[in-house]
């Protein structure tokens, strides 16, 4: 059997078909021709969106070719003679190549997902169909019937196909054309901000097949890959600006869509749209942990992963911003940077893409760098109007609608702010964030988590913080506490860590009492997995940007927490990496490091570098900043406690020869504490070391 390529990895309207080998024996080459035409056959109850009528006549005759070719082969495997008849084998041949392409034809024509675009690109399947049916009548004029000992009746069937090849050609169809037209009227209305007609868009619905709110989920999908494979195309760079042009255009058709026509959420469609990139230690795919795939400053899967200084993974797109707003800081240790260069993690981006695809994920733009679906607006005048049309309807939802009609526009606001910045513009400026808090308060869980969500991507936008720190902030922070689910309150504890990044937003944080101390529940909570608690230490350290919130977390028990934590046997390596962050952030001021030193902190921290030989390089660097900055803040005594163990020394090499990214200068300024100390220990003591407090370190 002749082995064609599928239609999986191909862009669509390609046509790859497989030429079959020069010696292939006419029996074989009838035998796959055969069943292809049998696969060709199974699309007759398929649903197609365009050239309807056309692919019903394409499909009755190939079912009558099927009979020809069937008699030939039991012509053929009577009588060996014309194994070796080169112009029927050739002829055979290019209808086995025609059959491959028009197999593919029929698939995008089916597919679902790309049932819209391939309306819009009526003309041009029209054009492939005529082109391949002509072929297939031209290369079975051209067969030897007269070679072939057929009956009559078939020989006649034969010029019968063939002559109506010829008369009845492929045309575009009237349908088509009608269709076409009106969905390019509505473009034309959304470019000017107009409501179209919503029984027109019905009709267009349920004409291309997309009758589902589902549906319109798998064509935004499609249009999103096909806009991201525009872009990359280097060698049609003008064709392509305005093919991406119209793909935007439709991808805001369909974005319309689905929120204002298709308001109907199925439960399946509900439940696997739920996933808003918040860590759970339940998502696993082959050993891999989700939340190693998520950005530490969006917790969306990374389009575009690269390392900064500090060793740790960020999105580009998410650090940039967090660079661009003015902080110098790696987001997760609170280190100071010297440097804020980037490095492509090219492992990280193949296991990411692995994962997207093996789960069916659709990540607009991943492996680009320039451009993302996140940061700019669509391409199209059509599509920036559907969005200001759509942000404008949903926020109409929430103030005026019913329950029901509620809970349909919080879960399409939520989809829609984690689609981009556009959408959540759109959506701040049309005056959603007001509605959206108030409705934290509902009774109603479903309402709440959505509402929360949709808030913590808002939270994302300048504006959008604003907005929900001036009015928000309490209810956020009830929430944190009281949420009716796990999932509202860990959306809100990554609302809190959005809203810590801005200076005097950190400080109203800080003083609300509720607010330090909820996260630390979370953190401290037996119900809450280790990408929960991981959560809520990131928004704990977001608001140590903020010195004043230093006391008030020690205040909330942070450090107890976190010592016990750490000496759980069950503590993930990437939460003991960030327990040692904090910890050593909290000790960079002197009644930190008392309160880590008293608390045993220091001996645990020398025990987790001597036994750190197989954890996460991060381990090691935040557990040599957490034991710097208790030595240069609890002064010659932590210094001697470390001269007397005498693992430390082979530790902090190890680190320093690994030459880990910020680890190894600390481990290095250790080791020169050490041996000032030992050198001094009979004399004056160095500057580095302070004499008037005096701590039991150990």
């Amino acid at each position: 059997m002749i082995h064609t390529k599928t239609g999986s990895g191909r862009r669509i309207l390609t046509f790859p078909a497989v030429q079959p080998c020069e010696s292939i024996s006419i029996v074989t080459l009838l035998d796959s021709l055969i069943q292809l035409a049998g696969d060709i056959l199974t699309f007759k109850s398929k649903h197609f969106s365009t050239n309807k009528q056309n692919f019903r006549d394409t499909l009755r005759r190939i079912q009558n070719l099927v009979l020809v070719f069937e008699e030939i082969r039991i012509r053929v495997g009577n009588s060996r003679r014309y194994f070796h008849d080169s112009a029927a084998v050739s002829s055979l041949k290019e209808i086995h190549v025609s059959f491959q392409k028009l197999k593919f034809l029929l698939e995008d024509c089916t597919r679902e997902g790309a049932r819209l675009y391939m309306m819009m690109n009526s003309d041009q399947v029209s054009d492939h169909l005529r082109v391949l049916t002509r072929s297939i009548s031209t290369s079975l004029s051209a067969f030897p019937v007269a070679s072939v000992d057929l009956p009559s009746e078939v020989n006649e069937f034969i010029d019968l196909v063939v002559r109506q090849a010829r008369k009845y050609g492929v045309q575009p169809e009237t349908n088509d054309k009608r269709v076409i037209n009106s969905v390019n009227r509505i473009l034309a209305l959304f470019s000017n901000r107009v409501v179209p007609d919503p029984d027109e868009i019905n009709r267009i619905l349920d004409y291309v097949g997309i009758r589902k709110w589902g549906h319109c989920v798998k064509e935004i999908n499609f249009l999103g890959e096909e806009i991201a494979a525009e872009r990359l195309d280097e060698k049609k760079k003008k064709k392509s600006n305005v093919q991406v042009e119209l793909l935007s255009s439709l991808m805001g058709f369909i974005c319309y869509c689905r929120c204002v026509i298709l308001r109907r959420i199925e439960r399946d469609d509900d439940d696997h749209h739920n996933n808003d990139g918040i860590m759970k230690d339940q998502d696993l795919i082959r050993g891999l942990k989700v939340e190693d795939i998520l950005c530490p400053i969006s917790l969306e899967i990374m389009a575009d992963p690269v390392v900064i200084e500090t060793g740790h993974t960020y999105d580009r797109s998410s650090i940039t911003k967090w660079f661009g707003s003015g902080s110098i800081t790696c987001p997760k240790t609170g280190k100071i940077m010297a440097s804020t260069e980037l490095v492509d993690n090219v492992s990280v981006r193949q296991v990411i893409q692995k994962h997207c695809k093996t789960n069916g994920i659709i990540l607009p733009g991943i492996g680009r760098r320039k451009r993302t679906q996140d940061d700019v607006a669509p391409e199209s005048l059509a599509a920036k109007g559907a969005g200001k049309l759509i942000a404008k309807f949903l926020t109409s939802e929430l103030i005026n609608g019913g329950e029901e009609m509620i809970y349909r526009a919080v879960r399409e606001i939520r989809v829609q702010t984690k689609t981009s910045s556009f959408n959540r513009s759109c959506l701040v400026k049309a005056g959603a964030v007001t509605p959206l808090l108030k409705l934290l308060s509902s009774g109603d869980s479903r309402i709440q988590e959505n509402a929360m969500a949709g808030i913590l991507n808002l939270s994302k936008h300048v504006t959008g913080k604003s907005k929900i720190a001036g009015e928000g902030l309490k209810i956020i922070v009830e929430i944190l506490n009281e949420g009716a689910k796990t999932e509202t309150r860990l959306y809100s504890a990554s609302a809190l860590f959005y809203l810590s990044s801005v200076e005097d937003y950190s400080r109203l944080i800080g003083e609300n009492p509720d607010a330090i101390s909820g996260l630390m529940n979370i953190v401290e909570g037996e119900d809450y997995g280790d990408s929960a608690k991981r959560n809520a230490l990131l928004a704990v350290m977001g608001l140590l940007m903020q010195s004043d919130n230093h006391w008030r977390v020690l205040a909330a028990g942070a450090v107890p927490i976190l010592l016990d934590l750490l000496r759980s046997e069950e503590i993930s390596g990437e939460l003991t990496a960030d327990c040692l962050a904090t910890l050593a952030k909290l000790a960079e001021y002197p009644d930190g490091t008392i309160g880590v030193i008293r608390r045993g902190g220091l001996k645990l921290a020398v025990k987790i570098l001597s036994s750190s030989e197989d954890s996460p390089a991060a381990v090691k660097q935040h557990c040599v900043a957490l034991i710097l900055n208790l030595c240069l803040n609890g002064g010659r005594d932590v210094v001697g406690v470390l001269v007397k163990n005498t693992s430390v020394m082979g530790s902090l090499y190890t680190v320093l020869s690994n030459g880990e990214c910020g680890g190894s200068k600390k481990a290095s300024a250790l080791i020169r504490m050490i041996h000032e100390f030992q050198e001094r220990k009979t004399g004056s003591v160095g500057p580095n070391l302070q004499r008037g407090r005096f701590v039991h370190a150990w």
